[in-house]
């Protein structure tokens, strides 16, 4: 009851509409019930058939005006019917576009310990199928569900009147058919819950499949996947059935029952009429009321099957909408503006689990103590694991600390706006990920307002600029999904054209030069150095040029800083940090050496 509150509140927003497809709906139902009354009428008294004395009294004219009564009131019931529907399917149609943008919105809104553990295809598949069941359910559910009961109420009040000896007759079998719904409910709502996991798994699969697709090509694992795929198929499948095969069984067994009881009464109702106690027309009245029974009967079947469905569609849904982000902007949370570019980080520990929740598991990151001055550079350098990424993640709150604090210019960053502490940070991101439009708008992606002239500077400083001209559409290029049609490199220089735009007091380069060649990434370098000049800039490096440019080098292990200092100290005094320079830096240093010194 919970869930089906919550979803009929979305009616609230349309409550006029609402009230008028309920003012159509009892129109509709009133109609529909004043149309056995004239065709008593017409029988009785336009016919006036008297089984005793087998003799006709009726009247040609009374018979054509009743008749055409029949036909006006059929139209005017057909009317109010069109609109009820109609409404019905817009008040759905307008929740499901309700409830798909604050989904969307949600999910947009939560912080990145929700989207590390969430799969893409079960997200996918509540936006989508179950919106859509939720909608099915608003339309067919929620406001016919009142039609069934009010025709079945004002059919079973108009039995009593006419006849209550029928009456008991008709009603006797409804409890077994209200019996039959509830089996039938409790029985398809977690059938119907299964299915709708199975679709989103369905997704994931699917998902995971075409973006792998290259993976799965290259270690010949098309027919394991095909076979992964109609596993899961085949599961989706067998559950459908199941649910099919309870309302093949239920539904008809319904009608049958129904059926039954309009055979006894069509035996019981001939006795009365020889008896004299019922008219030819009231018995015809009284059937055709039984028969307007049967479609609330059938629909009430319908009814329990879509309530089930969409009670599971809705708890899948507001699972989403219900979760609560990890970083939350504090109440009367303030603007960050005039940014100098001042970051300290002062006695910071971070832990999490894998369930993204901040629980302590071992710290990620432990006491770190750093402070980074307007037109520094600090490279963070360490082996896999040792908290590098995670260290720049906390600088726009893409995770909170554990404990102590971060600040800028002073001010912690959890007393300001998200959305001011973002725009003042630009972040070029080890996984580059271009959206499907054309380069331009890929690079103002950040500043959507940007004119040509920033477009091009931006990427010019990128060492772009040239690329793209080569291009027969230039910047109007479209780029592939994902930004498959871009080398490596290019992404990685677009990537930094597109933060570079926004002109951030704060940079954060993931490791942003790791897929360009060392010429290029020494001319980017070079471009970059005027553009750092009085900004703070933090990069993740794993090339000797970064290294050797950084005003601090810090080196983590384990979470903390186990070294820091420039270039020249850390050789001299760093135990991991010359570990690293013959691991990885040393042979980019000779290579450097013999191509600028050759003569």
């Amino acid at each position: 009851m919970r869930i089906l509150i919550r979803l009929l509140g979305f009616l609230k927003k349309y409550w006029k509409r609402v009230t008028l497809a309920y003012v159509c709906l009892f129109l509709s139902v009133g109609f529909s019930l004043g149309m056995p009354e004239l065709v008593k009428q017409a029988i009785d008294t336009g016919i006036g058939f008297d089984p005793q004395t087998l003799e006709m009294s009726g009247s040609k004219s009374l018979l054509i005006w009743l008749g055409v009564a029949i036909l006006i009131v059929a139209a005017l019931r057909g009317v109010f019917a069109f609109w009820q529907t109609y409404l019905g399917e817009y008040i759905s149609q307008r929740v499901a576009y309700d409830i798909r943008n604050l989904f969307y919105d949600r999910v947009q809104r939560l912080s990145f310990a929700f989207h590390d553990t969430a799969q893409t295809g079960q997200l996918m598949s509540r936006a989508t199928q179950d919106v859509e069941a939720v909608r099915f359910f608003i339309s067919m559910g929620g406001l016919r569900i009142l039609y069934v009961f009010i025709t079945f109420a004002g059919i079973c009040a108009l039995l009593f009147i006419m006849n209550w000896r029928l009456a008991l007759i008709g009603v006797a079998c409804m409890p077994f058919i209200g019996y039959l719904a509830t089996v039938v409910g409790t029985r398809l709502r977690p059938i119907w819950t299964n299915i709708q996991q199975g679709v989103a798994e369905l997704g994931i699969i699917l998902q995971e499949n075409l973006s792998g697709v290259k993976v799965v090509k290259a270690f010949t694992q098309e027919k394991y996947e095909s076979d992964k795929f109609q596993q899961k198929a085949t599961e989706l499948y067998d559950e459908n059935i199941r649910a099919s095969k309870i309302r093949a069984f239920n539904m008809p067994l319904m009608s049958f029952i129904l059926v039954l009881a309009s055979g006894i009464i069509v035996w019981f109702g001939g006795k009365e009429i020889l008896a004299g106690r019922l008219t030819g027309g009231e018995l015809i009245q009284f059937y055709l009321y039984l028969a307007m029974m049967a479609m609330p009967i059938r629909m009430m079947g319908m009814m329990v099957n879509m309530v089930s469905r969409g009670i599971s569609a809705g708890t899948r849904i507001f699972e989403v909408l219900d979760t609560e982000s990890e970083v939350k902007e504090k109440p009367g949370a303030t603007e960050l503006t005039s940014v100098q570019g001042l970051v300290s980080f002062q006695g910071v520990s971070f832990s999490y689990n894998s369930n993204g929740t901040y629980e302590i598991m071992g710290p990620i990151l432990n006491n770190i103590n750093l402070e980074a001055r307007p037109g520094e550079m600090v490279a963070l350098l360490g082996m896999t694991g040792s908290g590098k990424t995670t260290l720049i993640n906390l600088i726009p709150r893409f995770y909170d600390v554990t404990s102590g604090s971060i600040t800028i210019d002073g001010t912690d960053i959890r007393d300001v706006t998200l959305n001011s502490l973002r725009r003042n940070i630009g972040i070029v991101q080890q996984d580059v990920f271009l959206f499907t439009a054309t380069i331009a708008d890929n690079i103002a992606y950040g500043a959507v307002d940007a004119s040509m002239e920033g477009i091009i500077e931006a990427s010019k400083t990128a060492q772009l600029h040239d690329f793209i001209e080569s291009l027969p559409d230039g910047y109007d290029t479209w780029v592939g999904e994902r930004g498959l049609t871009l080398s490596g490199g290019q992404r990685q220089r677009l990537a930094i054209a597109r933060t570079l735009l926004i002109d951030p007091r704060v940079l954060i380069f993931d490791d942003s030069t790791s897929s360009v060649d060392t010429e290029t990434e020494f001319l980017i370098q070079k471009a970059l150095r005027e553009l750092m000049r009085g900004r703070t800039t933090f990069v993740i490096a794993q090339r000797l040029q970064t290294v050797r440019d950084a005003d601090q080098i810090l080196v983590l292990d384990k979470g903390t800083i186990a070294e820091r200092g420039n270039h020249t100290e850390l050789l001299e005094h760093g135990e991991i940090y010359c570990h690293i320079y013959e691991l990885q830096l040393r042979d980019q240093e000779e290579a450097l050496s013999r191509r600028f010194n050759k003569p």
